[in-house]
């Protein structure tokens, strides 16, 4: 009815940063991401993508940025407010084991009405929700 097909998902979303290899290193060691695409556009520039281990949910596009303006806007593409919001199945596990791999969070776990949340800063210093959803039911 809409004129718009029923099958359709926010796919990728584009995340500026400095340097392709850093935040595919930051995004794998530091998250547990895997590399899905790293594709020479020639010029410099590089079709980047990362995803969670099990590929569920939107992937990241690591963009370098190009330019004064984008450069401003690395870590902060939001205005800072919670940008990414990565969920778990398992709050506690993951929020050890991002310690341990010496990512910065910003708080300690608080428990909301929609989950167990704490934010954390990627390696520019956008903002991170680590959730676990509450459960329905």
């Amino acid at each position: 009815m809409s004129g718009f097909a029923d099958n359709r998902s926010i796919a990728t979303v584009a995340l500026v940063g400095e340097n392709y290899d850093e935040a595919i290193a930051w995004y794998v060691e530091r998250l547990g991401f895997v590399l899905s695409e790293d594709v020479d556009l020639g010029g410099g520039k590089r079709w980047v993508t990362v995803t969670p281990a099990n590929r569920q949910g939107a992937r990241l596009l690591l963009a370098a940025a190009s330019g004064e303006r984008q450069a401003s806007r690395i870590g902060d593409q939001t205005g800072g407010r919670v940008f990414l919001f990565l969920e778990t199945d398992d709050f506690a596990r993951d929020h050890q084991a991002m310690l341990g791999r010496g990512v910065e969070f910003r708080e300690a776990q608080r428990f909301e009405p929609y989950g167990t949340v704490a934010v954390f800063a990627d390696l520019y210093g956008n903002l991170w929700d680590l959730i676990e959803p509450k459960r329905q039911g």
